[in-house]
């Protein structure tokens, strides 16, 4: 991770809306000294004592016994990115680049009992979809279906001891070079115009 100044963003509460907003994140971890990593949905969770990250993996993975051997897990979350082409300066002989937003959250890893994993698996379903009275919300799944399922997946949460970020927004580029880049995105892909408009609220500290 870049440990640049002007790469990192002066609203805190940027970095948790960021890892709310873009929730489908990489677990990273050890395994007999290999690095392992998956991809999971999780929960960010504001307590009285801190930050929390909850979720569910599959049991007797590499990731599984990754954190059965060493509990230190580090989560990245990835925000919008696109390629930033230096033909779009108003100076463009200059190297392009890529802009993006990352956060990295660290901690060590609890795993829960099968009441926690029940817990998780019902504030998960609630969270995306967001209606209780869809079939799909766990409560409401059979036994028949639910039971199986249980043994095959465990239960986590991770409580933050360290957040690092990047917020890579051409920070650094002059107004008029900044305005360029932010015009083109806006013409762009959908993830492009959501780049553009995180570049945007960085820049007037919104």
């Amino acid at each position: 991770m870049y440990h640049l100044s002007y790469f990192k963003s002066s609203n805190g509460s940027a970095l948790i809306q960021l890892m709310k907003s873009y929730p489908f994140a990489t677990l990273i971890g050890a395994h007999n000294g290999t690095p392992v990593a998956t991809q999971v949905p999780v929960l960010v969770e504001e307590r009285a004592d801190g930050l929390y990250l909850t979720g569910h993996i599959m049991r007797k993975q590499d990731h599984h016994l990754a954190f059965l051997e060493n509990p230190k897990a580090l989560f990245l979350f990835s925000g919008p990115h696109a390629y930033i082409s230096a033909s779009w300066y108003p100076q463009p002989a200059q190297a392009s680049t890529w802009n993006y937003l990352t956060v990295h959250a660290r901690g060590e890893m609890k795993f829960l009992d099968e009441n926690g994993l029940m817990e998780v698996l019902q504030k998960l379903s609630l969270h995306f979809e967001s209606d209780s009275s869809q079939a799909t919300v766990y409560n409401n799944l059979s036994d028949t279906y639910k039971l199986p399922l249980l043994k095959a997946i465990i239960a986590f949460e991770m409580k933050v001891d360290d957040l690092q970020h990047v917020f890579k927004l051409s920070q650094n580029k002059d107004e008029q070079t900044f305005n360029a880049i932010v015009e083109r995105l806006e013409a762009g892909s959908e993830e492009e115009v959501k780049l553009a408009a995180f570049m945007k609220a960085e820049r007037h500290g919104n």
